[in-house]
């Protein structure tokens, strides 16, 4: 099939269809390096800018980050603590960049933050060269826009969670498979293997979701024999386990009593980790060791599941702005391409990008687990290659009426949802909405116009795509121009309704201001943080006036008793704590002489005083504050070993694994004092009875 003979804009017209391999990709116009250029480095801009703005961002990710630049065994464990006393509830991979980058120029928020940016900038280079080999410049262009203005790539890109490590592992990974299919070389093919074993060592198996889709269109479309085609999975299968496998070996051969203690397991055991708490239990919500059940008979403690998920509440708003265009796109282009020979690099790149972005989509809507609004990062890049490199060839064909009719419902559509999604963020610019809908309807009405000259149809391009990107644009300058902090962060600005998180705007250095990320509006359900309250809970955002109702707790308090990182003190599972300066400095007094300054549980309310130190504390029970690390008995032996000097009260969860009985034994035989408004025992002090 050809290209209509209607005028196209230079650059914007699809790749001719191919049988076999495509050509080495070259320049064709004078401007599109330049526009390459400029797209990349505005894509770095908007993700550098303000960047230190969320200070540690993730204290948990980051104290870690510490301990791997103090301890080479932390290092490669990804231990919480340079003492090595347990692991983050994750595989190191993520942290070995970060913590790299901070051995080189000294740990900082910077440091931590802007790998991954500079990841974000790559995993935009690489959709942009790998959709303008086949589809060409404007797809490329299109396709880079999109990426680069979803509002939860603008987030994860300038936060230190693993997923933005993953994201770009896995498009790699995809691109890699695109060039095997396209020279039928091995190598290649392994090169995606190992890309993906990588993608295991940053988040378990999240990564593999992505092998089905390679493997099949690997099958489906490579130019070598039948026979030779399942060789080749073989051996890149072998390559995921081999690149994979050798760090997990490591672990599970070395003795117990020779590495820290697995964190996110209940028996000390990566595997146990991986098919457990990380991998089976996310889909069947049996997470044992978790904060609560998942979402089963269509919900739960981690929302809603089903079909529609990704489009409701706060999620709605990280990355399903265009959902509904790629997929309503990508059915009219390969309709436009059905007669195209079998291998025709355009249906190979369309089918892999939609099988990733499906796949993906259905496993995040039905798993009844932990699910974080966050997550959905993992769709923004085959989201972009889809949309930009079927917008290109449904548009090329404009001469077609059925063709144009589609064009104009697809602009409605997404003007449509822009305004349900724009409606859920209350007071803010509400406008907004109003001006998307506007420019669509423009749009749409130009579109069914028959092209009949240049002008027409750069001007029906430019509304169409400025309708489009619009509101999630405005999403993304507004993340990028605040501060985020916690475990648990959203993009854009609180949402009605939202289910919220444990995550909030970052002060200065990184210290929680305590309140949830909903702007001035003081809309309810604050995206992100404390406004939203813990997932079943309730409450309002940091500028509604009452504080959320945790489960199982009292008005602003966390489970348990404990109060919640809010305002500073000890923190809890939603932040890091807050340290005075007093207590900073009894902490650091003769830090040298023990191998924890002090213990706490949790290793949010233990990363706190870690990084305000620069020494180890000890995270009793790891993230969720229920691993059963260390045991009472191990806990007494190094306190008469003269290993900790102070336990501080009060973090966490203080859920199972025997924490409650440490904090109970703590309390019984050492004398407690009030050191900055946070309760501390010296554990150096002789215990009392015995």
């Amino acid at each position: 099939m050809t290209t209509a003979s209607f005028p196209v804009p230079a650059g914007f017209a699809p790749a001719p269809p191919a049988a076999d391999a495509l050509p080495a990709a070259r320049i064709r116009s004078r401007w599109e390096a330049p526009a390459y250029a400029g797209a990349l480095l505005l894509t770095g801009i908007l993700y550098v800018w303000n960047l230190a703005a969320s200070g540690w961002a993730n204290a948990f990710y980051s104290a870690a980050v510490q301990a791997g630049t103090q301890n080479w065994v932390a290092f490669f464990y990804g231990s919480s603590d340079a003492g090595n006393s347990i692991t983050v509830d994750k595989p190191p991979a993520s942290l070995w960049v970060m913590e790299l980058s901070a051995r080189v120029f000294g740990l900082s928020s910077w440091s931590i933050l802007l790998p991954q940016a500079l990841m974000g900038v790559a995993t935009a280079a690489i959709i942009l060269f790998t959709v303008r080999k086949r589809f060409g410049a404007g797809a490329a262009l299109l396709s880079t826009g999109v990426f680069a203005l979803t509002p939860v790539a603008a987030l994860m890109f300038r936060f230190n969670n693993p997923d933005a490590l993953l994201l770009l592992l896995l498009t790699a990974s995809v691109a890699l498979t695109l060039r095997a299919i396209d020279g039928g070389r091995l190598r290649w093919l392994l090169l995606a293997g190992v890309a993906v074993g990588f993608g295991f060592l940053t988040k378990q198996l999240q990564a593999f979701l992505v092998l089905p889709v390679l493997a099949g269109v690997y099958f489906a479309f490579a130019g070598v024999p039948l026979l030779k085609r399942l060789w080749h999975l073989l051996a890149a299968l072998g390559a995921v386990i081999v690149s994979a496998g050798w760090w997990v070996a490591v672990v599970e051969l070395v003795p117990a009593s020779a590495r820290p203690y697995i964190g996110g397991s209940q028996s000390n055991s990566f595997l146990e980790l991986t098919f457990g708490y990380n991998g089976l239990g996310r889909i069947t919500g049996n997470e044992v060791g978790s904060v609560g059940g998942g979402g089963r008979a269509g919900g739960g403690m981690w929302g809603e599941t089903g079909l529609f998920r990704l489009f409701l509440n706060e999620i709605g708003g990280q990355i399903s702005w265009l959902i509904p265009a790629a997929l309503i796109l990508f059915a009219g282009a390969m309709v436009l391409i059905g007669r195209a020979p079998r291998r025709d690099p355009r249906r190979i790149l369309l089918v892999a990008f939609a099988g990733w972005l499906i796949v993906t989509m259905l496993a995040f809507s039905f798993m009844a687990g932990i699910f974080h609004a966050y997550y959905t990062v993992a769709l923004a890049a085959p989201l972009a290659g889809l949309l930009g490199a079927s917008a290109v060839v449904v548009f090329a064909h404009r001469d077609r009426l059925w063709i144009r009719i589609l064009l104009a419902a697809t602009a409605l559509i997404t003007a449509g949802w822009a305004w349900v999604l724009l409606e859920r963020s209350g007071s803010w610019m509400p406008w907004m909405k109003v001006v998307v809908l506007v420019v669509s309807v423009v749009g749409a009405a130009l579109v069914l116009l028959p092209p009949r000259s240049r002008v027409l149809t750069a001007s029906a391009a430019a509304a169409l795509i400025i309708g489009g990107l619009l509101a999630p644009a405005a999403y993304t300058l507004q993340t990028v121009g605040t501060g985020h902090s916690g475990s648990i962060v959203t993009a854009g600005p609180s949402v009605q309704g939202g289910m919220g998180g444990f995550g909030g705007q970052g002060g200065p250095g990184g210290m929680p201001n305590g309140g949830g990320q909903g702007g001035s509006d003081g809309t309810q359900g604050g995206a992100g943080g404390f406004g939203g309250g813990f997932p079943g809970g309730s409450g309002t955002g940091q500028n509604g006036g009452t504080p959320p109702t945790m489960p199982g707790g009292s008005e602003g308090a966390m489970p348990g008793g404990f109060e919640g990182g809010r305002g500073g003190g000890a923190g809890g599972l939603l932040e890091a704590s807050t340290v005075d300066p007093e207590l900073q400095a009894l902490l650091e007094k003769d830090a040298s002489q023990y191998t924890w300054v002090a213990a706490t549980i949790g290793s949010q309310s233990a990363a706190g005083y870690q990084l305000a130190t620069g020494d180890a504390v000890m995270p009793i029970g790891g993230f969720n504050g229920s691993d059963p690390s260390p045991t009472l008995a191990q806990f007494q032996q190094y306190v008469d070993d003269g290993r900790i000097h102070f336990f501080i009260a009060g973090g966490g969860m203080g859920m199972g694994g025997g924490n409650s009985e440490i904090q109970s034994w703590v309390e019984a035989n050492f004398t407690a004092q009030t050191v900055g408004g946070v309760t501390v025992y010296d554990l150096t002090k002789a215990p009392s009875g015995r």
